[in-house]
Parts: structure tokens; sequence; C-alpha cells
């Protein structure tokens, strides 16, 4: 048995060990050093909630150049993300993890203290190449180490701690914004370089022989497999439609006499939900069909976001905001096991980042197709655009399931045959 198969100690018995095993038992010590750095990251994710208002404020910077700022920032881990999947599969996910991260905190500090627009925009543009390059290699590193039965849970744990540390993250970035903005650059600095180091000395490299003997083609090959395309498509579409709410709804909340403060209450209950929610239902739903699940998900964000076309209030807001959160609590449970399942072991980094563009491209073009829609027909154009392009995504979705069936059926026979 390698250091990567040892099995965890078993818990003390009684009724919370009982009710923890199958949440959270069964996974071996990288896993959770993996689980703890992303804690640990996240925790330190400041810089980029509050980036626009600091190129405003601190830096003198137009609104309009905040923009541009930003949108270089997004274009940057477009390509970050490929680089990612690339080294992870090239030089390994260890390395790539660490090098990633700890270069994404030295980026930060050189934003932090940039000056001038030129070098701004320069440290944001090898900002945003590193800040998700990470991702490819993190998603891999599960897939390397976790079977095929209980990815889902592991990813949805990751989830979990992702939505932990971002919520005390934001309570404390901006309590500390308030006595200087290098404050968040440091900390997310040595948050993002904690977990490189982190991982680089307590998880040994998890890339299997299998995946050191790579093929040609790379890319190619990936883009060749006309189910996982399909599967970043519909992801695609289903982060557009998500990130109307980190994005675009502050501005519709505007338009009805709700300012900032009403949207930090509101959306607060995505938060909240998440940490509450997501780790009692994780394991039931990581044993559904993962393409069922993922419909049931996209179908419920595009209700919730439909229904926001109804509201005024901020308590109509937030109830909005509970719905849209269930079916993202849903969807997360299964999204990132399904490229774990379509990817061939020596491709896992390159399928990571494919799928991660679909989440830096949302990002991106949310903000943009959302202020679009918003100005040209208000609200309701928005709301209800939003809800049929995340009913669009489910009906994908379900065109691909049986696709998705065949090649995970295919991962738990070849896991049980390796045993």
């Amino acid at each position: 048995m390698t250091l990567l198969e040892e099995p965890p100690v078993g818990p003390a018995p009684g009724r919370f060990a009982a009710f923890l095993r199958p949440r959270v038992g069964g996974f071996p010590r990288p896993f959770w050093v993996l689980w703890a750095g992303t804690l640990l990251n996240r925790l330190g994710t400041m810089v980029e909630p509050f980036l626009g208002l600091y190129l405003t404020t601190m830096r003198g910077l137009s609104l309009a150049q905040a923009g541009v700022t930003m949108a270089v920032l997004g274009a940057g881990s477009l390509a970050g993300q490929l680089a990612g999947g690339m080294l992870a599969d090239r030089i390994g996910r260890r390395a790539t993890l660490t090098l990633a991260t700890v270069g994404t905190g030295a980026a930060m500090l050189a934003l932090g203290y940039a000056q001038g627009l030129a070098a701004i925009l320069a440290a944001a543009l090898v900002l945003g190449l590193l800040l998700d390059m990470y991702r490819p290699a993190a998603q891999a590193m599960v897939a390397d180490i976790i079977s095929p039965a209980e990815r889902p849970r592991a990813f949805g744990l990751l989830f979990w701690a992702i939505n932990l540390g971002w919520a005390f993250a934001m309570v404390l970035g901006g309590t500390l914004a308030q006595q200087g903005f290098l404050w968040l650059f440091w900390i997310d600095a040595l948050t993002c370089a904690a977990f490189g180091l982190l991982v680089w000395r307590a998880i040994p490299e998890t890339r299997t022989r299998e995946a050191r003997a790579e093929r040609a083609g790379g890319f190619g090959r990936v883009l060749r497999d006309r189910v996982m395309v399909g599967y970043v498509l519909v992801t695609l579409f289903y982060t557009f439609v998500l990130m109307q709410g980190m994005t675009t709804m502050p501005l519709a909340m505007k338009e009805d006499g709700l300012g900032p403060r009403s949207y930090g209450l509101a959306i607060a209950a995505n938060g909240a939900l998440i940490i509450i929610v997501q780790p009692l239902v994780n394991a039931w739903l990581a044993r559904r069909d993962h393409s069922l699940v993922l419909a049931a998900g996209f179908a419920l964000v595009g209700a919730g976001y439909g229904l926001t076309s109804l509201a005024s209030s901020v308590a109509a807001y937030t109830a909005t905001i509970l719905v849209w959160t269930l079916g993202e609590i849903i969807a997360a449970s299964v999204l990132q096991a399904v490229v774990a399942d379509l990817a061939p072991a020596d491709l896992r980094g390159r399928y990571g980042g494919l799928y991660g563009m679909a989440w830096s491209g949302g990002f991106l073009l949310a903000p943009l197709g959302g202020t679009q829609l918003l100005g040209a027909g208000g609200a309701p154009a928005l709301w209800l655009t939003c809800a049929g392009l995340a009913l669009a995504a489910a009906a994908a979705q379900l065109a691909l399931a049986p696709a998705i069936r065949r090649r995970r059926a295919a991962a738990l026979a070849a896991d049980f045959s390796s045993q």
C-alpha cells in the first residue's frame, strides 16, 4: 500500500462519528492537506472583491480604467487555466500548484505596489495568468488519489472549504480595507504562498506512471472529445448565469433603490446557505446520477434568477438568492467529478484547464452580457434571459447524459479492475 492509499485513522464510535463517516470519512491524508491548503488560500482571498474600489480610490483610476484592468485580469485567467493544465500534465501536479501559488503571491504584491496605469495593467496581466493556474493541478491531484466512486464527495468538500474561507475573507477584508488596502494584498499573498509550500512539503507527486507516459496530441486530443467540449459549453452557459449574482445584481438592486448594504445583506444568504446545507446533502447527491443532478441544479438556478424579475425589496432578493443557491449546491456536488470521469490519466490537467476556462470565461462575460441586457430591457430582460439560458443548459446536460454515464461506468470498471 502506497502513501497515497494509506487509510485514515477510524473515528471513535458514537452517533457523531456515524454521522461524519459517510460525509468526510475514507479519504487519505494528502486529500486533507489539499483541503486545508484550499481553506487557507480562500481565507486570504481579499483583493479580488475589493479591487475595483482600490483602483478607483487609492490609485485614482477612472471607472473605465478600473474596468479595463479587471478585464485584463480576467483575460489572463483564461490563459492561465490552459497553461496550468498543460504544466500539470508535463511537470506534475505538485510542482505546478506550488509554482502558481507562490508566483501569485509575488504578483499580488507587485499589483499592490504598482504605480501608474501601465504598471498596474502589467501586474494585473501577470496576476491573472498565475491566479487560477493552480486549479487544474489541484483538480487532477484529486482525480489521481481519489477513486471515481468517491470523487463527488471529495470535490464537494473542497467546494465547501472554498465557500467557508470566502465568507470569512469577506468580513475580515472589509474591516482591514478600512485600515489600509495593502493589508489585503499582503494577507492574500502570504496565504497563496503558504498553500503552495504546504502542498510541496506534505504531498508527494500524485501523477501516476500511466500519466507520465504522455501520448502526443495535448490539447488537440481534449478538443476532439466531443462529450468534454459539450460539457464545457454547458458549464459556460451555467457560469454566465450564476455569476450574475456576483456582478450585475448590485446594479439591478440599485435601480430598485437598494444600495450596497442591502446587496451585502442579501448576498450573505448565499454563503450562509452553502456552509450550512452543502455538507449535509453532498454525500447523498454524490450517489445519484450525475447528469440528473446537474440538470436539476441548473433548472433550480434558472428558476431562482427568473423569480428575481419579481423582486424589489431586500427580503424578496434574499428569497430568490436562496432558491438559486440551492441549485448551485446541487450542481457543485458533481460538476468537477464529471470532468475527472471524462479525462484520461495523462490528460487530467488539460481537461481541468479546459473546464476552468468555462468558469473564467463565464466570470469575464457575465458583467459584459449582464449589463447589456440590463441596459437594453431592464431587470426583467436580464433575469428572464438568465432563466432561459439555465434551462437550456439543463436540457443540454440531459442530452449529454447517456455518453457521460458510459464514460463513468468505464472509469468505475477500470478502477475496480486495478484494485
